[in-house]
Formats: structure tokens, C-alpha cells, sequence
């Protein structure tokens, strides 16, 4: 049996709970594709939502790219998956743009990193729709309905070894 626990850190103000995202990520990791791919156990990831100040600090030390990311991945070890950190002013920006809610838009990221976290890219168009496609598999089994993406702000990206990063930088 495989287990998912989630612990979030909030430091910045931000519209979510912990609770909320535990939950986004616990539903997700019941979809059986996901399912498969989680090693047997508990497992925990740890979710950052902060500041682009920090992303880009992040994304500037592991990456080598001195700008703020909405979403970095970091593999972890052990009973560790990984840990995900998400910017919050991103999620603003990015939740007006695809119009949708704020909580929307930070589930739609947690899962994205999550799936980085267990070996998911998005380096060709194929992979991309299907990153696409569990993503909104897991937003559904929170009832949660983003709106439309393209797929082509996806493909092509090749992310640092350890670290995944969405390409919307």
C-alpha cells in the first residue's frame, strides 16, 4: 500500500490552506497511473508557497536561471518523494490568465510538481498531453475545472538533472 503525506509550508500570505493542498494531492495520488508510480509505503512531499523572490533565488542556485518560476520540483530520498516549492504571485497572475480561482490554479501546480516528482516531463508534445491529462484528472477528483491550457507552453522543455521546473518562466 502507498501512502502520500503532504506537508505544506506557507511563507507568504497566501488563499489556500494547508488542508486544502493535502487534499488535492492525496486525491491525485489515487488516480492509478499516479498510484503506480508511488513507491510502496508512506511516502512525503513537502509544498513551499512562496515568493518569486525565493523562486528565482531557487531556480538560480539549482537551475543556473537567475528569474521566479511558478512551480520547481526537487527529488527527494528515502521516505522523502521530493519537495515542491510554488510561487504564489504566479498563481495569482497565472489563475487571472486561464481564468479560474486562485485554489485552482495552486492545485493545478501542486500536481504538476507532483508528477515531475515521479518521473512525468513534458519534453514532447505526447508527454505533455499526458501530464495535461492526469492533471486534470486530479483537479476533477477535487472538483476543481481550470480552464483551457495549450500544451505547446510544454513541449521541448529539458529540465537540470534533480530539479524539474515548469517552462512558463
Amino acid at each position: 500500500m502507498n501512502v502520500l503525506d503532504v506537508e505544506v509550508v506557507k511563507a507568504v500570505r497566501a488563499g489556500v490552506t494547508p488542508a486544502f493542498v493535502r487534499r488535492v494531492l492525496e486525491r491525485a495520488a489515487k488516480i492509478p497511473e499516479i498510484a503506480a508510480r508511488l513507491p510502496d509505503g508512506t511516502r512525503m512531499v513537502a509544498v513551499r508557497i512562496t515568493d518569486d523572490t525565493e523562486m528565482e533565488r531557487l531556480n538560480r542556485t539549482y537551475a543556473g536561471e537567475a528569474h521566479a518560476t511558478d512551480v520547481l520540483s526537487f527529488s527527494g530520498a528515502g521516505d522523502q518523494l521530493g519537495d515542491v516549492a510554488i510561487s504564489w504571485p504566479a498563481t495569482i497572475e497565472q489563475a487571472k490568465e486561464w481564468r479560474h480561482d486562485e485554489k485552482t490554479e495552486l492545485a493545478y501546480l501542486a500536481v504538476h510538481g507532483l508528477l515531475h516528482l515521479l518521473g512525468w516531463d513534458h519534453r514532447t508534445p505526447a508527454e505533455a498531453a499526458e501530464m495535461m491529462r492526469l492533471t486534470y484528472a486530479a483537479l476533477r477528483l477535487s472538483r476543481l475545472k481550470p480552464g483551457r491550457r495549450s500544451m505547446a507552453r510544454w513541449s521541448g522543455y529539458t529540465p537540470v538533472r534533480g530539479l524539474r521546473r515548469s517552462p512558463r518562466a
